[in-house]
């Protein structure tokens, strides 16, 4: 399979690069100054696309390319990735789920803990020799606070058990109320937001989801409420957010992902009250070999006519 034409639009992951190297024709699309020049002299060559949540294969992309037959994402998000001009060509899209599950709603629970217990802002306190002028303020319990979650696929049920140890009530909204499921459910984000402490986003971003964090959201969530948001930037009306955090509309936040990454709202710096994280949910080295290695089971596995290991197109 060596002779086999691989894209990746963005640099990634060392590993990931290291061992599709040693299985196929790799074409670092970053490496090259003019990306269209170089698509339309290798346009040919190239049968597969290795993106993740940041690039993947737009249209415009995949039209370049008339030989490609699949796109296997390193992350759980499609969003980059036109999956209707996929179906369109017969196009093979696979992601990574599962793998990462457990690293997104451990990041989920550390962010409602550091913005609670004003773990970031303590940290600057002591190191800045401030503790020796006197004691740290008091800050806010999470064991007992009500969590509501938006989007109940695997990582939304993981932040959900996770939340259950710290004694919090649970509950959800998603598109239709799932029976199997004891939380409670609410069949508007609005209620959802009225009735908790701890408002989580872990829903795939859609059309129908893209600013589903909206002012009447955040007004409802309120000034003691909590937006945590370990799913996509766009799932958040970032201006909205920005202005209550400021006005002291919304208590506080924790947000691993921006509307415009890696671009964040300069006015969210100075505010003590939010944490702010690069887009790490996955990143750890367990998780994040264990995502490329099912990045390359996928390609492989296509290549050899076998069976992909988790299809979305």
């Amino acid at each position: 399979m060596d002779s086999i034409g691989v894209l990746m639009p963005i640099h990634m992951n060392s590993y990931l690069e290291q061992e599709l190297q040693k299985r196929f024709n790799v074409f670092k699309l970053w490496t090259f100054p003019n990306k269209t020049l170089f698509l339309k002299e290798h346009s040919s060559s190239i049968r597969a696309i290795v993106g993740n949540a940041a690039a993947g294969a737009d249209a415009e992309t995949i039209e370049a390319l008339p030989n490609l037959e699949i796109v296997s994402s390193f992350s759980v998000g499609i969003d980059k990735v036109d999956l209707n001009k996929c179906r369109e060509k017969g196009i093979r899209v696979t992601n990574t789920p599962d793998v990462l599950t457990d690293d997104v709603a451990d990041l989920a629970i550390g962010l409602i803990l550091a913005v609670l217990r004003r773990l970031c802002e303590g940290d600057r306190y002591v190191r800045s020799g401030k503790w020796k002028k006197g004691d740290y303020k008091l800050n806010t319990k999470f064991t007992g606070k009500r969590v509501g979650i938006i989007g109940m696929g695997r990582i939304g049920k993981a932040v959900a058990k996770r939340a259950e140890a710290f004694s919090c009530p649970i509950s959800y909204y998603t598109r239709s109320e799932k029976g199997d499921l004891e939380y409670k459910y609410y069949p508007s984000v609005v209620e959802l937001a009225s009735n908790c402490d701890i408002l989580v986003v872990a829903c795939p971003l859609i059309e129908e989801t893209r600013h589903i964090i909206n002012r009447e959201v955040i007004d409802a969530l309120g000034q003691k409420g909590v937006l945590i948001n370990i799913g996509r930037g766009p799932h958040v009306d970032e201006p909205e957010l920005v202005k209550a955090l400021v006005e002291g509309r919304l208590g506080g936040a924790g947000l691993d992902v921006y509307e415009n990454e890696p671009e964040v709202p300069e006015e969210l710096f100075g505010l003590e009250n939010v944490v702010l994280l690069p887009h790490v949910g996955s990143g750890t080295v367990e998780t994040r070999t264990a995502m490329a290695d099912l990045v390359i089971n996928n390609l492989e596995a296509h290549f050899l006519k076998k069976p992909l290991l988790t299809p979305v197109v």
